[in-house]
């Protein structure tokens, strides 16, 4: 289980790492919100795989 969240950590932290600079760049609201979509569909992902006990 720690390895499944630590994993999920740097999987977030990657992510926005790679999308936000283009948020930022290029401020156009629908890829914004395709983007923040995007971010909640992996955290809503991440949050039930740590909720699973198949480890």
């Amino acid at each position: 289980m720690p390895f499944k969240i630590i994993a999920g950590i740097v999987a977030v932290t990657l992510m926005l790492a790679y999308v936000v600079p283009a948020m930022i760049k290029l401020r156009d609201v629908v890829l914004i919100l395709v983007i923040i979509i995007g971010i909640v569909l992996m955290l809503v992902d991440l949050w039930e795989s740590l909720q699973s006990k198949s480890d």
